[in-house]
């Protein structure tokens, strides 16, 4: 699955705001980082491009075969396996926490972001960013339409209910408040993916993330992605296709 993830999504769908937010970082000027939900490196690459030496950048992820993945393609960056909501780092040991669309998946939110608080310095700032609504997100939505055209009566809600179940900044903040956050910025992003091709793209959704178990346990088979294939090319053409993606970025501190 990481494979899948890194070689059709990240290009299309992870690169643009990875650049992004690795600006951001870099303009902290941060000596230590830490990144959280790191998965195959594409923003931890960046950070360690674009991040002013003599910066550290600790890279982390709660699965073995992304942190496998990952330190391999950014061997950089000092990469552990970690528990957003039990990191194990001392008190005060980064002045720069991130996380690219990885907050959505820690169950206990509130509880990730008192970590992240107690690993920062005094000072120190929280940089993520989550998804915005599906319908705000080309391709998620027409692989959405896809999934629910293959199976009518119960198709696979992990796009609407977890990367995009955050979407809500209103949310985001109230959580990082119960943390001890004060936000510092807030903004929504709408960037352009590319894909070369609607095919390959779909090969990653399906194959590269968790979609991909829950296509299975329905009994999923190539038909499947032959009418997910269907509606993803009606509504966006066969490839090359541009299309916007809308995301949230937030910046805080303490």
């Amino acid at each position: 699955m990481p494979a899948a993830y890194e070689q059709y999504l990240v290009p299309v769908v992870f690169r643009p705001f990875a650049e992004d937010l690795a600006a951001r970082a870099a303009a902290l000027h941060p000596r230590r980082v830490l990144e959280l939900a790191a998965g195959t490196g594409v923003l931890t690459s960046m950070l360690l491009a674009t991040t002013p030496p003599p910066a550290e950048v600790t890279a982390t992820d709660l699965n073995d075969a992304m942190v496998a993945l990952g330190s391999a393609r950014a061997p950089g960056a000092l990469w552990r396996q970690a528990d957003a909501q039990r990191l194990p780092f001392p008190d005060g040991a980064f002045d720069l926490v991130v996380c690219q669309f990885g907050v959505m998946f820690f169950p206990d939110r509130v509880a990730a972001f008192g970590e992240v608080r107690r690993v920062l310095a005094p000072g120190g700032r929280f940089l993520f960013n989550t998804w915005g609504p599906i319908g705000e997100h080309a391709f998620e939505a027409a692989l959405q339409a896809g999934l629910e055209r293959a199976f009518p009566t119960d198709p696979p809600l992990f796009f609407p209910t977890v990367p995009h179940g955050y979407a809500d900044s209103a949310a985001a903040v109230a959580d990082l408040t119960a943390a001890g956050f004060v936000v510092e910025e807030q903004r929504e992003l709408t960037l352009q993916g590319r894909a070369e091709s609607i095919a390959d793209l779909v090969t990653g959704y399906l194959t590269g993330t968790p979609v991909r178990a829950a296509v299975e346990g329905r009994g999923g088979g190539p038909a499947v992605r032959e009418t997910v294939l269907a509606e993803m090319t009606a509504r966006l053409g066969p490839g090359p296709v541009t299309a916007p993606m809308a995301a949230h970025v937030f910046r805080a501190t303490f």
